[in-house]
């Protein structure tokens, strides 16, 4: 069992008028297995939340702690979180030019694990997990991202996701940019990592037709930087008959 806790998080990061906080204090525990749905408008602070927790320079934490298993975060380097089992996937992912996805993907597991992976079986588990991902075997040589589609950059993340097996996932808007049948494909590569490996999953979105697919152990609304409201799957369903107004007049 493992656990990211999240308290009184404050984040700032510099635009061209300056200084702007963005958290204003989030609390939010996840544990393993669970699902928590991050919600809200845009410019609300949602994925502001996934790259401070990734370690994104541009993001300054300013008050506040993180802890993953009772370990400092915000005390670790971008690749020590990553060792540590966070995983993050980009609402946009950024190609790398020369490097094929195989080679990627081999060299961060061997980076995650501390020592090369027996290579049959890494094949055969790559092999597979594109399979369900309804991904051309061709799409390995492929260099990471260069001219994907929106769905296959997508479908590339959650790959990453299944065979880095982290301990827990920020999905940052997965379901941007994706149609209905790459959506459902997508969703039940999450699914599939869940069930196989108990990770814990921050699904960040703007809307709940994901929501359709994954089922969130637990909705949070954000509103200009804090949680505005807190609930089951029944508040995303509310969510989505009501829109956010109300927070925002609140607000």
């Amino acid at each position: 069992m493992s656990t990211l806790e999240i308290k009184n998080l404050h984040v700032s990061v510099e635009t061209p008028d300056g200084t702007k906080q963005i958290l204003k204090g989030v609390d939010l525990t996840l544990e393993s297995g669970q699902t928590h749905a991050i919600m809200g408008p845009n410019g609300s602070g949602k994925s502001t939340l996934a790259y401070a927790l990734a370690g994104h320079p541009k993001y300054e934490v300013t008050d506040g702690s993180v802890t993953l298993d009772g370990e400092d975060v915000l005390d670790m380097s971008v690749d020590e979180r990553a060792k540590a089992g966070l995983f993050l996937a980009m609402q946009y992912p950024v190609e790398v030019p020369g490097v094929s996805v195989s080679n990627f993907l081999r060299t961060a597991k061997t980076a995650l694990d501390g020592q090369a992976p027996a290579l049959r079986s890494w094949v055969s588990d790559v092999k597979e997990s594109m399979e369900n991902l309804r991904m051309d075997s061709s799409f390995a040589e492929r260099n990471v991202n260069e001219g994907f589609s929106g769905g296959e950059k997508k479908r590339h993340e959650i790959l990453q996701m299944e065979l880095l097996a982290p301990k827990m996932a920020i999905l940052d808007e997965t379901d941007s940019g994706l149609d209905v049948d790459a959506l459902r494909v997508v969703s039940e590569g999450v699914n599939r990592v869940k069930e196989n490996t108990d990770v814990g999953i921050m699904l960040i979105t703007h809307y709940t037709r994901i929501l359709n697919y994954i089922t969130p152990d637990f909705v949070h609304v954000f509103v200009d930087g804090v949680i505005a409201e807190e609930g089951g799957p029944e508040l995303a369903e509310k969510l989505e008959a009501e829109g956010y107004d109300r927070y925002l007049t609140k607000a």
